[in-house]
């Protein structure tokens, strides 16, 4: 049985899941300070009484050290767990051994375990929300890379030479042009769910796409996955956002690619949960018989 703490934007996310049925759930407001951990700390304790969990899966939304399972980068609401010991905390607040994760690495996982891409050696996933999180899968590896940036970067490749300077130091990402705070950044008045309701946004909307589109077509030039998972709290708006992305994709993939197929998980929201629970395990074993997945 595995607990399982996803630290995400805008809540913290737990469940106590046992051979891939979960038994108990459970979410708290993110306050972008260190009390977070305290909270959370605290809401795991409580869930755990249900059951009798064996290890402890986080994710965390940034680049983990896969050597060390210390946060390199986080952004600037988790800055406080950056080069922070999440496991040496697991053992002294939870009493259990604990396998840190990137949070889109954690869903693809997932998605590709028990989920909606269930079996699946070759897969991308990319979740569209604050930002734009994704992670990849070549021959059932989840790429992870020398210093754990593989695959997880794909919201910061370029996609307008002449776009904004990220907050990454980067010219033109697709988070910095289509995001939930990137369109904070011009429209403050408009939600992003807005654009998907009618055609008074229009414009908005289908920039947000095309740019949607260009993100996932660079991901499967550079990993060329069966199947390419889509995922997030704008996906809330089902084919409206799916069928423009794979139309686009189609239509500007390399000839000779075959085109993948695109799936939405119905559950989007346990998609970390289910990977970190496959993942989890791992604390337990010696070095030695650690596996990749």
């Amino acid at each position: 049985m595995e607990l399982c703490i996803d630290f995400g934007g805008t809540e913290i996310k737990l469940a106590l899941i046992d051979r891939a049925r979960v038994i108990a759930s459970d979410s708290i407001p993110v306050r972008g300070d260190a009390s977070d951990l305290a909270a959370a700390a605290d809401a795991a304790r409580a869930l755990g009484s249900a059951g009798a969990p064996t290890s402890l899966g986080i994710a965390v939304p940034g680049v983990v050290d896969p050597a060390t399972g210390r946060m390199l980068h986080a952004n600037a609401k988790y800055d406080f767990l950056n080069d922070f010991d999440l496991t040496a905390w697991a053992a002294a607040e939870l009493n259990l051994p604990a396998i840190v994760e990137n949070d889109a690495r954690a869903a693809l996982v997932g998605e590709t375990t028990t989920g909606s891409a269930a079996g699946t050696r070759d897969a991308v996933l990319v979740t569209l929300g604050t930002g734009i999180g994704t992670a990849a899968m070549i021959d059932g590896f989840p790429l992870r890379g020398h210093s754990g940036h593989a695959g997880i970067l794909g919201g910061h490749v370029t996609t307008d030479i002449n776009g904004p300077t990220c907050p990454c130091g980067n010219i033109g990402c697709g988070e910095a042009l289509a995001s939930t705070w990137a369109l904070a950044q011009t429209h403050r008045d408009l939600a992003i769910r807005d654009l998907f309701v009618g055609d008074v946004h229009a414009g908005v909307r289908d920039s947000f796409l095309h740019v949607w589109g260009a993100t996932v077509v660079t991901l499967v030039h550079m990993y060329d996955p069966s199947v390419v998972i889509l995922s997030g709290g704008i996906l809330r708006a089902g084919d409206a956002v799916r069928e423009p992305i794979e139309t686009y994709v189609r239509a500007h993939v390399w000839p000779s690619i075959t085109p993948p197929r695109f799936v939405v998980p119905p559950e989007p929201e346990l998609s970390v949960a289910r990977g970190l629970s496959v993942l989890a395990p791992r604390a337990t074993r010696s070095p030695e018989d650690q596996e990749d997945q």
